[in-house]
């Protein structure tokens, strides 16, 4: 079964050949975020009504209203909007260029055939690798307009000295990497040493340059959703383009109701500010119903602008195997194995 025109036009708008949406506050376009002075009164009256925020979520998880191929089409903008990661101790060159074969080509070609987008050039938005591997993946990719991150800053926990955090930024960009995603000293959050955290964030935004900055929060970490609700506004204020909920390495990643918690961060930031902060959760995302909960609440939260790759994009690579499988489902009518659908 192909997609038919309405649903053809959801996946192509959102397309990496697309045009930008712009993105919309109460009816004013948005501008890319440049960060302002640290607002500490602001931060202060930053609250989180937990009982709230877990019952908002709960509905997102709860209800499926996007169905037959309208869902496809919506998991085909998941994987249009997908940073393809491999961030393991064991990875290899190899490993990397796989990724990025995957990344070129996230469906197989009887699949695409059989949902009739063969026109829409679907691919992932980003490769995320270690520095060592940036060049790698530069090579593999060069012509797709995928980009390439890298993560930095003493990834995952964000402890080394900060000399060698920018020091690392900086190799990572002169190597070529697009997009820099950096770690926050989580003490400062513990210890409401805001000025602290602040600068330090604009410190990684001046080494990125022209690069784009997405700042890790590690939300897992951070113990309560107060506490991510403030270190989302001061990342903002710092100058990042994208605020992450998670490493992948914590015990707990990306929730739902840290998503809604972050989501609403961002939406202040951009009545107050006017400017447009992307969003990326990591961690713990595997299957497709789980790209739809995330999908719907960038729509429902933000709006559709922010269900485009400029502004939202999944640390996932492990749900592309399911995400594929659901598709199959939708074309065809039956389930493949998952041994047919090869890992990214």
């Amino acid at each position: 079964m192909s997609l038919k025109f309405g649903s053809r036009q959801l996946v192509s708008e959102m397309g990496a050949a697309a045009a930008p949406i712009i993105a919309k506050i109460g009816g004013r376009p948005l501008q890319p975020n440049r960060g302002t002075p640290l607002n500490l009164d602001w931060v202060a009256k930053a609250r989180a009504n937990t009982s709230a925020i877990e019952r908002r979520a709960a509905t997102l998880a709860a209800r499926r209203t996007v169905k037959k191929e309208w869902q496809a089409a919506w998991l085909l903008r998941a994987i249009a909007c997908m940073d393809l990661t491999t961030l393991s101790g064991d990875d290899t060159a190899e490993r990397v260029r796989r990724l990025c074969a995957k990344a070129r080509r996230p469906l197989q070609d009887h699949l695409i055939t059989q949902l009739g987008v063969q026109d829409l050039g679907i691919t992932v938005a980003a490769v995320c690798v270690y520095h060592t591997f940036v060049d790698t993946a530069l090579r593999a990719l060069e012509g797709t307009g995928i980009r390439v991150a890298a993560v930095s800053t003493g990834f995952p926990t964000g402890l080394s000295p900060l000399a060698e955090r920018v020091g690392e930024i900086r190799r990572s960009v002169e190597a070529g990497a697009q997009e820099i995603d950096v770690v926050i000293t989580r003490a400062h959050v513990f210890a409401a040493n805001w000025q602290a955290l602040y600068d330090e964030i604009a410190t990684f935004k001046e080494a990125c340059g022209a690069a784009h900055m997405k700042v890790i929060l590690g939300a897992g970490d951070l113990l309560t959703l107060r506490n991510v609700a403030r270190a989302s506004l001061v990342a903002m204020m710092a100058g990042a383009d994208f605020i992450k909920t998670s490493t992948g390495k914590e015990p707990t990643n990306a929730t739902l109701p840290v998503g809604v918690v972050m989501t609403r961060a961002i939406r202040e930031y951009a009545h107050h500010a006017g400017m447009a902060v992307g969003f990326k959760p990591a961690g713990g995302i595997r299957t497709a119903k789980q790209s739809m909960e995330w999908l719907a609440l960038m729509k429902e939260e933000l709006g559709i602008p922010w269900m485009a790759p400029e502004l939202f994009r999944f640390g996932a690579s492990g749900m592309l195997a399911d995400i594929e499988r659901q598709l199959e489902h939708f074309a065809t009518g039956r389930y493949s194995a998952e041994y047919r659908h090869p890992v990214a």
